[in-house]
Order: C-alpha cells, then structure tokens, then sequence
C-alpha cells in the first residue's frame, strides 16, 4: 500500500501542500492563491519550489525539440508546467510583494526560454496549446502594474517572443494536415487566446523609450495591426494601437509605407475613430496628430490619382480604392477638427489636388460606365455600396473644410474653376442626398464673406449655367436690384 499523503502544513498562514512535488499538490496551491490574503502570505520559499519543478519539467520539452520522438512522452511534463505557470500567474494577481519575489528568482527569464521552446515543437496537442497560453498569462500578471517586472519581462521577451520565427510547428489541434514548417509569431499564432495574451504582454511592457526599439523592429508593429484585423474584438491590439502607436508619430511614418492596403485600411480607421471619439484630442495629442496630418496629406497628394486606374482596370482593386477612400476620410476628419485645420489649410498642393481628381472623376462617371459612374460599386471590407458617390462625397466635403474661413482657398478653388464643378455634382445627386448636403455645405464656405464668389453664382445663373432650381437645392436664390445681382441664402448653414 502506498505511504499516506502528508497532510498539508501552514506556512505564514497559508494552507498549502508540503512538500510540493506532484501535480495534485500544485493544483491545491494554484486554487489556494485565488485567495488575496493567501497571496499576501506566501513565503518566498514556495516559488523556489514552483520554479525548480518548472526547470526540471522543461527538460522534456527541450529534448522533444532536439528529438522529435521524445515528443509523445511530453504529457506528463506539459501537465506540471502548465499547472506551474498557472500557479504563478494567480500568485501575481494584485500582489507586488509576489511580483517581486518571483521575478528575482530569474523565473522570467525560464517561462520565457520555455514559451520559445514551445513554438519549436512539432506536437498538435492541446496540451501544449494550455500551457503556451498560461505561460504567457504569467508573463502578463507578473508584468501588470510592476515596472521593475516589466523592464525584465521586456529584456527577455523582446523581439525573440515577437519575432517570426523561420520555422515553427505548433499546429492547431482541430488540423489534419501533417506538421510543417509555418511562419507564425506569437503576435499571428492561429491561436486567438495566444495572440491576445502576448498583445497584452507587449502593452504592459511597452513605454515611451522602449517605442525607439519597436521602430528598429517594424514587423512586429505590423503584425500588431494583423492581430487587430483579424481579431477586432480583441482589447490589447486595439490599446496598443490606439494608446500607444497613435502616440508615436515617428513609429507611424516609418510603418506606414511598409504597409499594405488592409493594413493600412485599419491603421487609418482606428486613426478617424481617434479623432471622432466622445473624448476630444487633448492638448498632447494636438501636436502628436499634426505630424498625422503631414504624412496623411503628403501621401494623399502624393498617391491619390492611384484609384483613376480603377475605371479602366478589370476587376478593379477594391483594396486600393479603399485605401484611398480612407486617406480622404482621415483628412475629412482631421479638418473637422479646429486645431488642426490650419495647418490643413495652408498644405501644399492639397486644395489643388482634390479640385483635380474631382474633376477628373466627375468628367470620367459622365462619359463611361466604369467605377466613378453613379451605378459603379465596389464590394470591400468597409461595405462601400457605391465607392464613386462616397469618393466625391468627400472631396467635396474636404474642399468645403479647406475653404472654411479661408478667404485664400476660396479665392483659390473659383481660379481653379472648381465652384461650377461642384454645383454640377448637385445636378446628378437625387439617388445621394450626402453628396448634395456636401455640396451645400461647400457652398456656404465658398461664398461667405466673399462677393467675388457670390457674383460668379449669380451670373452663372443668369446666363444659364445654374438654373434655379439647382441653387434653391443648395440653399440659394438670386436677386436681382436694379443691375445688380444679389445672391441669397434660403437656410441656415448646415453642420460639417
């Protein structure tokens, strides 16, 4: 018969096994510091034992990555790691004092060597999969709200736990396929919960200084976006964008040209979401949002006449118009936006640019039936129904933000010839009425306080070129005294 089972001792008040050698008693310990107050009395002595049975444990999976046959004799030892990872991540939980005395037993340093070890193995098991993700869990409590934790956390944990690795072979269990070589990082796992929990790792760790080494190490930046495309609903991605690559200017213009369309498509939509949030841009994000704004503009001017080739490409490159589409929406909100219209206003060839490409697209949905024309659709992730109407929506929305009490870029769009072409965009709006209400709003900052403007509308409707009943659709009817022609308002401004 075997000997009893010790019963269990009290250390510093806490009820645990003694000693602590075997699963079962590990379980009781992990269940033990769901507790806080038995968290707050663990003696340091019962992570030493944690620790030397996580060591001795990862000896097994270092000999099932050197030899691939020792793989099947993995159970046992998966089992007490996961059960020692679990247990130190509830030891963590709210608790410095643990933090602390877990991190200078170097147990980091360990969890972080055998999470590596874990995306060598060529193993399907779910096994594995628990104790990768508890593993990680650990990693993120031990680093939450500790930043001696976090800075050893980040020393060894970046860019080794972030990297694509060349080969690795941990396979979703749900697969059929035999184990091959895939190109997965911790950050693009097929495993949502372990993409999650490496996400939080990195925005616990992640701070102002360390922002330089992630600019060193673009890739994982880009596969933090990945990890937010493909799991929206995940909170770590988005914080870590939202909260931290939106605040570094310089980590934006490095990536964003290393983007493609649908990374780019969702680093711009959590960039609108940003600036049309409940909570307006505080006085830091100001300048922070102006560097934004220059790289926004530069490549808008610099890549907008891209989507022309959509109206002769077969199929078109729903990506790329999207991706347009939301340069346009960025600058719509940004100069939305009264701290960061001036600077708008003022950039060069911008207000050109827009008058341009509406032209040339206004002109190319007349005369063919391609993409600009009001029947052209594109089918893309951001459920565009008609990308045409939106695109001139838009423009003509921006050339109205532009102009807004800015007498030089009023001036500027009547130079261009730009005041007819925008009232001619009413005359073909009745299946969109945005696109009217655009062109209405435009009009408003076109003309006010200027009687050049003013004069040209008029005229244009004498001689025929603006009927009135296309200027009472935008707010306006003309007035002749004596021989002068007055143009008149008929509603109040509508609101951008």
């Amino acid at each position: 018969m075997a000997a009893p089972r010790p019963p269990p001792a009290r250390l510093s008040g806490v009820m645990v096994p003694a000693p602590i050698q075997d699963l079962e008693a590990l379980r009781a310990l992990t269940a033990l510091f769901k507790e806080q107050r038995n968290r707050e009395t663990a003696p340091r002595t019962i992570f030493q034992r944690v620790l030397d049975i996580l060591k001795k444990s990862s000896h097994a999976v270092e000999l099932a990555c050197r030899d691939p046959s020792q793989v099947e004799n993995l159970a046992s030892s998966l089992q007490l790691i996961t059960e020692c990872f679990r247990c130190l991540r509830n030891a963590c939980i709210e608790c410095s004092v643990n933090q602390n005395s877990i991190r200078n037993l170097d147990t980091i340093g360990v969890a972080v060597d055998l999470i590596l070890l874990f995306r060598e193995l060529r193993v399907e098991q779910e096994s594995l999969l628990t104790a990768f993700r508890c593993g990680l869990q650990f990693l993120g409590n031990i680093a939450s709200r500790n930043e001696d934790s976090q800075s050893i956390v980040w020393v060894h944990a970046f860019p080794e736990l972030f990297f694509l690795r060349s080969k690795c072979y941990c396979l979703p269990i749900w697969t059929d396929e035999r184990p091959e070589a895939h190109h997965w990082s911790c950050l693009n796992h097929p495993d949502k919960k372990i993409v999650a929990y490496s996400s939080m790792i990195l925005f616990t760790s992640l701070n102002h200084e360390r922002m330089k080494e992630l600019e060193e190490n673009l890739n994982i930046a880009i596969d933090v976006i990945d990890a937010y495309q493909k799991h929206p609903e995940s909170e770590w991605p988005f914080l870590i964008i939202t909260d931290l690559f939106l605040k570094s200017p310089e980590l934006v213009q490095a990536m964003f040209p290393k983007l493609n369309n649908q990374e780019r498509v969702t680093l711009l939509d959590l960039m609108i979401a940003k600036i049309t949030s409940d909570e307006p841009l505080t006085k830091d994000d100001i300048p922070v949002f102006l560097r934004h704004a220059e790289l926004i503009a530069s490549t808008f001017v610099d890549q907008c006449k891209t989507v022309l080739k959509l109206a002769s490409e077969e199929p078109p490159d729903d990506e790329e118009a999207l991706a347009t589409i939301r340069l346009l929406d960025v600058l719509c909100e940004m100069t939305a936006n009264t701290e960061l219209l001036g600077y708008l206003q003022v950039f060069p060839g911008l207000l050109e640019r827009v008058i341009d490409l509406l032209r040339v697209i206004h002109v190319a949905g007349k005369e063919t039936t391609d993409i600009f024309s009001n029947c052209g659709c594109v089918r893309a992730e951001g459920d565009i129904s008609n990308v045409a109407d939106g695109f001139k929506s838009h423009l003509i929305r921006l050339i109205g933000n532009l102009c807004y009490k800015n007498k030089d870029n009023q001036d500027k769009v009547n130079e261009l010839d730009g005041i007819p072409l925008i009232l001619d965009n009413c005359n073909i709006s009745d299946s969109n009425p945005f696109l009217t209400q655009w062109v209405i709003y435009a009009i408003r900052n076109l003309t006010e306080d200027n009687s050049q403007n003013q004069d040209l509308i008029a005229k244009m409707e004498e001689q025929g070129l603006a009927d009135a009943s296309l200027l009472k659709k935008v707010g306006f009817e003309v007035e002749k005294k004596g021989e002068k022609l007055i143009l008149k308002s008929t509603r109040d401004t509508p609101k951008p």
